[in-house]
């Protein structure tokens, strides 16, 4: 009678070519994830931001063609209406006077991005027209385009 040779499991060279597949896929897949979830928790800050930008151009057209002043996040709800003191991921927020620009600084996003502002600047047409540019210190790919 022959005897069947039967294999009970996975060599060791099988073993490692799947492991290091695996890590192959976790060292490319970890920090595409993790970029994805600050864009993720920083969309509350931009949401934020256009809320307070069409505020301020409401602000603008019905007052005195000015912007106002608010320099914390209670002058904000105050002058324009905008509660931002419920967000956990804005530590503080203001409007410049003069150039309009909304700036934001960040919190509870990541270690490696707070503490770092977004701004929005206003950028008025020759038709009264208002254009808004993001910017800020945080890295250029989670600093929304237009």
């Amino acid at each position: 009678m022959l005897k069947k040779n039967c294999r009970g499991g996975f060599s060791l060279i099988e073993l490692l070519f799947v492991i290091a597949v695996i890590g192959i896929l976790a060292a490319i897949a970890i920090p595409i994830y993790k970029t994805q979830v600050m864009s993720a928790r920083l969309t509350e800050v931009t949401n934020a931001m256009s809320h307070i930008s069409t505020a301020l151009v409401n602000y603008r057209r019905e007052g005195t063609n000015a912007w106002p002043s608010c320099g914390s996040i209670a002058e904000i709800q105050t002058s324009l209406g905008i509660a931002l003191s419920a967000l956990n991921r804005i530590n503080s927020a203001s409007v410049n006077q003069i150039t309009g620009a909304i700036s934001v600084t960040v919190a509870n996003i990541d270690p490696t991005v707070d503490g770092g502002t977004i701004t929005l600047v206003p950028i008025t047409a020759s038709d009264g027209s208002i254009i808004w540019n993001w910017g800020g210190t945080l890295p250029a790919k989670l600093i929304p385009k237009r």
